[in-house]
């Protein structure tokens, strides 16, 4: 009886007793490196998510900033064709339907100006009509050299205007048309040149400067088409432009 009561106190001690001190430390180790693991998981999980996050946002201004440029892709393309229109109507306009000056710049007698003169304004006249805007614009600026007072001057000087506008050297262009109307103010190509000096100064940013050169078309010349071509125009651009 004395024996069984001692096996079962021993037993209760042995069952009561502490764990093992290095057994705890371990278990303590396991549990903070688990912590440590899902710190380390979500810091991930978050940069990741904030890096995703930040490449959307690249995306999306990349694809804004690439939708602006093809916007001003397609206005600078549009802009092109509309003076390529232009230029290209203004070439093949009959000259009853032109404005007076349309008759002198095709075939004009050789009687009219030195046979040179003639020779080389048909030439760049040509290159003009074609599209080879530079030799256009060559050939019209040697035959200005050539023959500052010839009897075609004030059309080569008009048509290099033109040549430089087709191809928007804006300055180039308009020195040319106010060469015209300086030089020649009672040409029949006058009209043409102050219309396209007032086109000129609209892609110069003179919105003002322009709105006056046109409206000065209009007053100037009533009736005749640069006049409707100058109205047109102004109805085009915004009444608060400056």
């Amino acid at each position: 009886m004395a024996v069984a009561c001692l096996a079962g106190l021993l037993a209760g001690c042995a069952t009561t007793q502490e764990p093992d001190p290095t057994q705890r430390r371990l278990d303590d180790l396991d549990s903070r490196v688990g912590r440590i693991d899902r710190i380390v998981d979500n810091q991930s999980l978050m940069q990741l998510t904030q890096r995703v996050d930040s490449l959307q946002n690249d995306v999306r201004t990349l694809n804004g900033r690439i939708e602006e440029l093809q916007n001003a892709n397609e206005a600078l393309r549009k802009q092109q064709r509309d003076l390529y229109a232009d230029l290209d109507q203004r070439l093949k306009t009959p000259a009853a339907a032109a404005s007076p000056a349309a008759s002198s710049d095709t075939a004009l007698p050789a009687a009219a100006a030195g046979g040179d003169e003639q020779a080389q304004y048909g030439k760049a006249f040509d290159s003009l009509k074609s599209g080879d805007y530079p030799a256009a614009v060559n050939g019209f600026r040697q035959l200005a050299a050539a023959f500052p007072a010839g009897a075609l001057a004030d059309n080569t000087q008009y048509w290099l205007g033109e040549a430089y506008y087709v191809t928007r050297d804006y300055d180039h262009a308009a020195a040319c048309f106010e060469k015209v109307l300086s030089g020649w103010p009672n040409s029949r190509k006058a009209p043409d040149a102050l219309l396209k000096l007032g086109y000129t100064q609209y892609e110069q940013k003179k919105v003002a400067l322009a709105r006056s050169t046109l409206q000065q078309v209009m007053s100037r010349y009533p009736g005749s088409d640069s006049a409707k071509l100058a109205s047109e125009r102004l109805q085009k651009i915004p009444a608060d432009a400056h």
